[in-house]
């Protein structure tokens, strides 16, 4: 396996590109099941993920013409020539879950192994069946697998459309029953639904595609059944993650850097959080200008929470990076359980962290060394690199392929501002 050596101690100065959102990117590309005409995706980040999910679309039936150098996706599902989505794709990314409900709208009929993904909690997919089911699906679990069918009683094999009320708030669980209810004879109301940028990101898709949304972004989204959807063509957002990552390199190295690309309403709660850490966030043409100069840290306190509240997704960099705080901070993790493996590998670099339920406390120290380290996660990935960045001496991060699943060409984007990161290749 890959991993990554970082000499810490350089200041970041220049400008970092922010690629197309993963997280927005994929269930967009779970959207061309819903029609069989071709959906072109842009400024789609070229990233693990990407492929694992267009080979499980291809497996459904879908023709994809991927130019990652161009970041543009063509997608065709002329027809579902299959209706299983096989464990062996399924397993290694937890957003195919979301062919589900298109093939459902679609076909009235689909199979689904149960996810898989990053190790961070359980993340069960009930709600997104609870909600399919209320729309008159027949579902049965049974050998790791969701069979779902559309009964012909149920409006000709059509889903219906419902009023239904998430218990708690879903990316996921919202993505995937917006997308069925496009198609469901009747208008859904969908209560109590996620906030993020990437569901109305989503909904603008599905509207270029002849589909009838109102409220995406608000927690309630009334979706008016229609007929069919046609393709349409579609730039991605820009990835607030990635962004809010790299806001935080220039933090904890002590430099002055642009995002390009970002945005203050995608991360605002991350920008509110630097602010107090004593960080500047400046909004400049193209982008972000964040920069620290040669203070230090305050000690900053936060929880996660749906978005517009600090990102669980950017839990684990913030932590870095009040390991060098001066002062005491806590973190508390409201939305995944087990969300802080990252924390002993934290610790083996110096760190100063205790962990009570859900809530970390984080002890500023003068300094981080380089050390051996293991990613556990996708986000913890970037909390290792990120203090290795600011560590004494070299830091090997190991089972980068985590990472990979969600940062696009990390290395050459962090070393054109001064990082000394290199990739170690496994056949090296």
């Amino acid at each position: 396996m890959d991993k990554i050596a970082v000499t810490g101690g350089v200041p970041l100065t220049g400008r970092i590109p922010v690629s197309g959102s993963k997280n927005a990117c994929l269930p967009l590309m779970t959207a061309a099941l819903l029609t069989d005409q071709t959906l072109t995706l842009t400024n789609v980040p070229d990233l693990a993920d990407i492929g694992t999910l267009s080979t499980l679309l291809r497996s459904l039936g879908a023709t994809t013409e991927h130019d990652a150098a161009g970041g543009r996706l063509d997608l065709r599902v002329a027809r579902l020539s299959s209706p299983l989505a096989h464990y062996d794709i399924v397993r290694k990314m937890r957003a195919s879950v979301l062919v589900l409900g298109p093939m459902l709208a679609r076909d009235g009929a689909g199979t689904v192994s149960l996810p898989g993904g990053c190790a961070i909690g359980a993340r069960p997919v009930d709600l997104h069946l609870k909600g399919l089911e209320a729309m008159g699906a027949t579902l049965d679990l049974r050998d790791g697998y969701v069979h779902a069918t559309v009964p012909r009683s149920v409006n000709g094999g059509r889903l219906r459309g419902v009023s239904y009320r998430f218990p708690f708030v879903s990316v996921g669980a919202t993505e995937n029953l917006l997308m069925a209810a496009t198609l469901a004879k009747g208008t859904t109301r969908l209560v109590n639904a996620a906030r993020e940028p990437e569901i109305a990101d989503l909904a603008a898709c599905l509207s270029a595609m002849g589909a009838r949304i109102e409220g995406a972004g608000t927690s309630t989204i009334e979706i008016e059944g229609v007929d069919a959807l046609s393709g349409a063509e579609h730039a991605v957002i820009a990835d607030r993650i990635e962004m809010g990552s790299f806001m935080i390199a220039p933090a904890i190295t002590g430099g002055d850097v642009v995002v390009e690309g970002g945005r203050l309403d995608l991360v605002s709660a991350l920008a509110e959080a630097l602010d107090a850490a004593g960080v500047s966030v400046e909004p400049v043409e193209g982008g972000l200008r964040v920069r620290r100069g040669g203070a230090g840290l305050n000690p900053v306190s936060l929880v996660t929470e749906p978005f517009p509240g600090y990102a669980t997704d950017l839990q684990a960099q913030m932590m870095a990076l009040m390991t060098l705080a001066d002062g005491t901070s806590t973190i508390t993790e409201q939305i995944f359980e087990n969300r802080f493996m990252h924390v002993p590998e934290l610790t083996r670099m110096g760190a100063r962290i205790d962990v009570n339920g859900n809530t970390a406390t984080v002890t500023g120290v003068p300094s981080l060394r380089g050390a051996p380290v293991m990613a556990t996660d996708l986000r913890a990935s970037i909390s290792l690199i990120l203090a290795g960045l600011a560590a004494q001496g070299e830091t090997v991060v190991s089972r980068v392929y985590h990472l990979d699943r969600g940062y696009e060409r990390i290395e050459q984007k962090l070393r054109a501002c001064g990082a000394r990161i290199e990739r170690i290749r496994a056949d090296d």
